[in-house]
């Protein structure tokens, strides 16, 4: 990995030098435009609109436009901002890790301690871990000044970045005012449902078909140009999915806990987690109805 930015943590009077690095990365194909008809490159050009030329990126400037008055700001400029030039991470609070909205993360990075004794820096961690918080952060980077968390993930420090507060929508939907009524039996098959379905999470069960049917694609086409076989190729044909809506949100629910039973009680001995999933949620719906 290769190091994006350079500062150091302010955390009271103690300075904690660290390099800043991206946490993640896009594992998507990539890809470019052509022309349908010849194949040819699709390119696009910075061009000026007044004088027509093509201008190099390093003599383009940002500008501000209101009330028909333009503001022209040059990479000087936003430069000289004294956010722009600070190279701290400022703690600001410490607070609860459960308080934080989901809603407002943005991207993560690992830190690094970059000093020649990382002791400081093994501190504000082991201080993260006793206490059981998150430190919330000041910083600039790329032009814009963030708010971030501060937190640990196995044995580093992580800069989370997080949306300020007027970033966040609120969700203003009529359709939700209205009065639904939720039946008993309803809500018992949902949560059987729920149930049936419970288990830990484990990111790396999970994978992006589109990329790898994509793959797929591509060798296809690699190999046998653009008369392929999408049965042959994906060993499945084209389909354009199961129908339409399900009206009845009960025979919806019921063909639900009708499929994962099935799947559970054919499956091997590492499903059989979901059969006593199941079997347990079964039995949850028959004495709620007891009590009522």
């Amino acid at each position: 990995m290769r190091a994006i930015w350079k500062g150091s943590i302010a955390f009271g009077l103690v300075n904690v030098p660290v390099k800043l690095y991206s946490a993640t990365e896009d594992h998507d194909v990539s890809l470019h435009q052509v022309h349908n008809k010849d194949g040819g490159r699709i390119r696009y050009q910075r061009k000026c609109e007044i004088c027509g030329s093509v201008v190099d990126y390093e003599d383009i400037d940002k500008a501000y436009e209101e009330e028909g008055r333009t503001v022209v700001l040059s990479a000087a400029d936003l430069k000289s901002l004294p956010a722009e030039s600070s190279r701290e991470i400022e703690v600001v609070e410490f607070v609860p890790a459960e308080q934080l909205d989901p809603i407002i993360y943005e991207r993560p990075y690992y830190l690094e301690p970059d000093s020649k004794s990382p002791k400081a820096y093994m501190l504000l961690l082991r201080t993260l871990q006793d206490t059981e918080r998150v430190a919330i952060v000041q910083y600039a980077l790329r032009q814009k000044t963030r708010l971030g968390a501060l937190r640990v993930r196995g044995d580093v420090l992580m800069l989370q970045s997080l949306l300020w507060d007027d970033e966040v929508r609120e969700a203003n939907f009529p359709s939700l005012e209205t009065d639904v009524k939720i039946s008993d039996k309803e809500l018992e098959m949902s949560s059987a449902l729920v149930d049936s379905m419970a288990r830990d999470f484990e990111p790396e069960q999970y994978t992006d078909n589109y990329q790898v049917q994509l793959r797929q694609l591509i060798a296809a086409k690699l190999e046998k140009g653009d008369s392929i076989d999408t049965e042959e190729t994906f060993g499945v044909a084209a389909s354009e999915g199961e129908g339409g809506e399900v009206i009845d949100l009960m025979e919806a629910l019921k063909r639900s806990l009708d499929k994962k039973r099935g799947k559970a009680s054919a499956g091997s001995a590492a499903e059989g987690s979901d059969d006593g999933a199941t079997a347990k949620a079964a039995s949850k719906p028959r004495a709620r109805v007891k009590k009522a």
